[in-house]
């Protein structure tokens, strides 16, 4: 008895999808040319109006793409990151005479969380006013140990690395952190800051 049903429910399907198959095809068909088309221009700027139509559709289509693209962007940080649970740790440079950035690399109570190797192009945004975001994540409330290791050129064109710990405490709501590269001119040394952002 089941044999039967199954039967006639597969034909029905199948039914449904050559239908619909038809009809998609039958809407991709191009319309019939008119019988006696006028030689000259107009024969010419129907293409072109066609073309024109079908590239202003596209470009449209293009930007809804983009729009939703940036819209599952937010959703997706914002399930993945709550702001209750979220912390976010951005690096910044002012002058760097003393100071040429390779890398930094991030420990949140002892468990490397990132580790980031700068190009020259990206070093010279963070010099003209930039901040990147080194790292993003969730961090429970409580107490919490951020090492941050800077490695890079110093003065006098060495190998120089360097290490700034802060110690956190993780409320409700998120927690913005900054590192902080800048020139201490009376030592003729980079400084390294870490603060928290209110």
């Amino acid at each position: 008895m089941k044999e039967p049903d199954t039967m006639l429910r597969s034909l029905t399907l199948f039914f449904i999808a050559l239908c619909a198959s038809v009809a998609v095809l039958a809407q991709d068909a191009p319309a019939p040319a008119p019988a006696a088309e006028p030689a000259g221009e107009s024969a010419a700027a129907a293409p072109a109006e066609s073309f024109q139509g079908l590239d202003q559709e596209v470009q449209a289509l293009k930007k809804e793409v983009l729009d939703l693209n940036r819209e599952l962007f937010v959703l997706e940080e914002d399930l993945l990151f709550p702001a209750n649970t979220q912390v976010a740790v951005f690096v910044s440079m002012d002058v760097g005479e003393f100071f040429a950035l390779d890398s930094v690399t991030l420990k949140l109570d002892n468990k490397e969380v990132a580790n980031y190797l700068y190009t020259e192009r990206e070093a010279q945004a963070l010099l003209k006013g930039g901040v990147h975001r080194v790292y993003i994540g969730n961090l429970k409330a409580g107490d919490h140990e951020l090492l941050a290791l800077f490695t890079g050129q110093g003065p006098h064109v060495r190998d120089y690395r360097r290490g700034a710990t802060i110690k956190l405490t993780k409320g409700v709501g998120a927690k913005y952190v900054e590192l902080k590269i800048s020139d201490r001119a009376v030592k003729a040394q980079p400084e390294f800051v870490v603060k928290e952002w209110e």
